[in-house]
């Protein structure tokens, strides 16, 4: 599980790619779950929250922004 001390140092680039990646993840757990094979179920609550933490951040950095 990522920290957010960890996320708060990336730049926007790096948290987009990393949202990226956890979405991918986040689609093969839904499949291996659907089908049976899912080793480490909580792992799929760990990505969702990751998700949302990342999410929020990059909210809080768009909302904190100066407006031009």
């Amino acid at each position: 599980m990522a920290r957010i001390d960890d996320m708060k140092t990336k730049s926007d680039d790096q948290l987009s790619e990393s949202l990226g990646e956890l979405k991918r993840e986040q689609f093969n757990l839904r499949f291996q779950a659907a089908t049976n094979q899912l080793e480490k179920p909580s792992r799929v609550r760990e990505v969702r929250r990751d998700i949302a933490r990342i999410k929020t951040l990059q909210a809080q950095r768009t909302t904190a922004a100066p407006v031009k």
